[in-house]
């Protein structure tokens, strides 16, 4: 895969690439589905208790875009009983770094309310 480099001097304001990438993580739940998967394939039911407070309506939901989008692979297991795991593709491990990034920024900059 080739990496596009961006010049700070040649940066517009509108990109359609990344409008198009914030499309996909902006959906709720999904940035934190794909940063539980970083450590390895895992469960449906690990994924959802990673992520508290989403429905697992709303995690099969997203897990399903995320397939459509490339960036997670559904694995079935010929086992009884069947097991069904989630992992990362190539092109969702790329963002692993990314993602990373990001919880590194939200550590530094983003205040939690206190809990009553």
């Amino acid at each position: 895969m080739s990496h596009r480099q961006l010049d700070p001097d040649d940066i517009r304001p509108y990109c359609p690439y990344y409008a198009a990438a914030m499309d996909t993580l902006g959906r709720r739940w999904a940035a934190t589905v794909l940063r539980a998967l970083l450590g390895g394939a895992t469960r449906f039911s690990d994924i959802a208790a990673a992520v508290p407070g989403m429905t697992d309506k709303l995690l099969s939901q997203r897990l399903k875009d995320l397939e459509a989008d490339g960036l997670v692979e559904r694995v079935v297991q010929a086992t009884t009983p069947v097991r069904v795991d989630y992992r990362l593709t190539e092109k969702g491990a790329a963002l692993g770094a990314v993602l990373l990034d990001l919880n590194r920024w939200a550590l530094d900059w983003i205040t939690l309310p206190a809990n009553p």
